[in-house]
């Protein structure tokens, strides 16, 4: 009688979760978290990125976690599409002052920064209720991500075409940590992020007169770990930034000098093994618009 109500409980979880988009939905975002080894003809040139599991080497691990304390969940009727995405209020340089309107060019946080959950047992999973419930908020989960890659997918991508993009950034990025070029890293991240990137660079310099980094490649493994759609106009769902995470797992070569050019750090012989993890943005309404990094975050 137990196992009956059980099957008949998990029946109305999975109704309650259903949405008017196709069912291959749910395999879409699984699909994007295949891990590839090759990444075709990316960008060459040295990189200096964040080390020892995403966090930099010369800053704090706490520091460098990233929190939504802005986003504000909506009732999670998933009747409408509209409520597979979150809906943020454009800043007041972002909204019309008189004549002339100043487009948002980024929500300026993480929405539902991501984080691994822990397993559960097969029988606690669907013969409890703390079960059903952890069941019902990982469908939700799933179905945003693949809401957010079906987006994506509308705009021209395909997977292999965003990993390789997503990859070029990384390298773009990392490259212009190591150099100091602040002026050419603005363009390649959110205003929130560059305040937080300048900084490190302003701290590292102060410690360190030079750095060495290089990724050997091709990279190792690449994945999405969340995909995620912001609104920023309710009555135009087209008005929409994307966000995804990706995690790269790399081998890189860091060394860093002082003012006399001896190394006090790292060694560029040995290869280590890095695991980071990137949230990167793009609006889907901007002419021209690219990828740029909003966040990273370290677990």
């Amino acid at each position: 009688m137990m196992a009956f109500r059980g099957l008949k409980a998990i029946r109305a979880l999975f109704r309650a979760t259903q949405i008017q988009e196709p069912a291959y939905l749910l395999g879409s975002s699984r699909s994007y978290t295949t891990g590839i080894s090759n990444v075709a003809e990316l960008n060459n040139g040295n990189v200096c990125s964040s080390l020892f599991h995403g966090a930099l080497p010369w800053t704090s691990r706490n520091a460098m976690t990233l929190r939504s304390s802005m986003a504000v969940e909506l009732p999670m009727l998933l009747s409408e599409k509209r409520l597979l995405s979150t809906q943020v209020k454009a800043p007041a340089q972002a909204r019309k002052m008189g004549g002339l309107t100043v487009s948002m060019t980024s929500p300026g946080f993480i929405y539902e920064p991501y984080a691994p959950r822990e397993k559960m047992p097969f029988f606690r999973r669907w013969f409890t209720r703390s079960g059903w419930r952890r069941t019902k908020e990982e469908i939700i989960l799933e179905l945003k991500s693949a809401y957010a890659i079906h987006k994506l997918r509308k705009s021209g991508y395909s997977k292999n075409l965003f990993y390789k993009e997503a990859v070029t950034v990384y390298k773009e990025i990392n490259t212009l940590l190591a150099t100091g070029d602040k002026n050419t890293l603005r363009k390649a991240v959110t205003e929130k992020m560059y305040s937080e990137l300048k900084n490190e660079i302003k701290q590292r310099e102060s410690i360190w007169s030079k750095v060495y980094w290089e990724m050997v490649e091709p990279i190792e493994k690449i994945r999405t770990l969340r995909a995620r759609v912001i609104g920023v106009d309710p009555k135009d769902l087209e008005k929409v930034f994307i966000q995804i995470t990706l995690e790269f797992l790399s081998k890189q070569k860091f060394e860093a000098y002082d003012s006399k050019g001896s190394v006090v750090s790292g060694d560029k012989s040995k290869e280590v093994l890095v695991r980071d993890i990137w949230v990167f943005e793009k609006s889907l309404f901007h002419p021209k618009s690219f990828w740029r990094l909003c966040g990273r975050i370290t677990l």
